[in-house]
């Protein structure tokens, strides 16, 4: 009785033990995520390496953690920019944003029908391909109140493509010799998430970078008339409209960075607190795609993702190619 009771104790001191050290690695990892060797791809990577071998330890704290620093760093790259750039960019990337979007909506929900999808999961997909990946999502689940299932398939679907585009975009951008604001619009148009936008861009260098930022945040823009227009087709009247306020701060950021000199002493140590933290959250995005979040997404609702973001993609870089020089 005595052995087993003993057997109990060691068993449960190796169990805490392995928390504890499981604890220490991700913790490391993250301060290792903060050093300049580290890039945003890399940083996925080894997110992902962590959620499939050891598991996230603050799993509960995951997606609240890299919402707020998501924010927080984009926010701080406004203070790399200049307002008549930035102006410019958005400019450029108007119509390419409106013509993207209703593309993107209408081709994703054709090809949600072909595949028997669930319509809400096959509409989430879509919104987060069109507009700007889990934070369209985020913001239209509750609007056409869709069930917790619906939106882990959506972002799962959308998190995926979304490791795969930080690594492929710069390659293809390097291969066809991209310039910097053709890169920068096609990954503001072809990638989901901002926080992919941004690592993928800031790879290409930094207008590259200027303008994926202005005009993916000008694009996240849509999510209000958007989540109008999706309670209207799923009939929910009793509806509350999430606004992006961080964009807001966004543009205030810029206009500081413009008009006042004296930010300037201080901008570059922002902006690259802003890099830090942006190659943070991809690591939290990784450490968030355990297996059991890539296996509860299913076969279907990926090939209606990886379709619609291979058609958006290739349309935006042939218009890119053929408008923009």
């Amino acid at each position: 009785m005595k052995t087993i009771q003993n057997s109990k104790k060691y068993y449960l001191h190796f169990l805490d033990r392995s928390i504890t050290t499981r604890e220490v690695i991700f913790i490391l990892l993250l301060i290792f995520c903060l050093s300049p060797w580290i890039s945003p791809p890399i940083a996925l990577l080894l997110g992902l390496v962590v959620a499939q071998f050891i598991g996230h330890p603050y799993l509960h704290l995951n997606h609240k953690a890299t919402h707020l620093l998501l924010q927080f760093s984009v926010v701080g790259l406004g203070f790399g920019m200049n307002a008549g750039t930035a102006m410019q960019a958005g400019k450029d990337g108007f119509l390419f944003t409106i013509a993207s979007i209703a593309i993107t909506l209408t081709s994703g929900l054709l090809l949600g029908i072909f595949f028997k999808i669930n319509k809400k999961t096959s509409y989430l997909i879509s919104a987060g391909t069109a507009i700007c990946g889990g934070s369209a999502i985020a913001a239209i689940s509750p609007v056409i109140k869709a069930e917790e299932k619906q939106i882990s398939v959506a972002l799962g679907t959308i998190f995926i493509l979304n490791s795969v585009a930080l690594v492929l975009f710069p390659f293809i951008g390097e291969h066809l010799h991209l310039s910097q604001t053709q890169f920068g619009l096609w990954c503001a148009i072809a990638i989901h998430d901002t926080s992919s936008v941004v690592g993928a861009a800031a790879r290409f260098g930094n207008h590259a970078l200027e303008t994926a930022t202005t005009v993916k945040l000008a694009r996240a823009l849509w999510i209000i008339p958007i989540t109008v227009i999706s309670a209207f087709i799923f009939k929910n009247n009793q509806t509350k409209i999430k606004i992006p306020y961080f964009i807001g701060l966004f543009i205030v950021a810029i206009l500081l960075n413009t008009y006042l000199p004296f930010i300037h002493y201080a901008a570059p140590y922002i902006v690259n607190l802003s890099k830090s933290g942006l190659t943070v959250t991809l690591f939290l995005i990784g450490c968030g795609l355990s297996k059991k979040a890539l296996a509860s997404v299913g076969l279907r609702p990926i090939l209606q993702g990886v379709i619609l973001w291979i058609c958006i993609a290739s349309v935006s870089l042939f218009s890119i190619l053929y408008l923009i020089h």
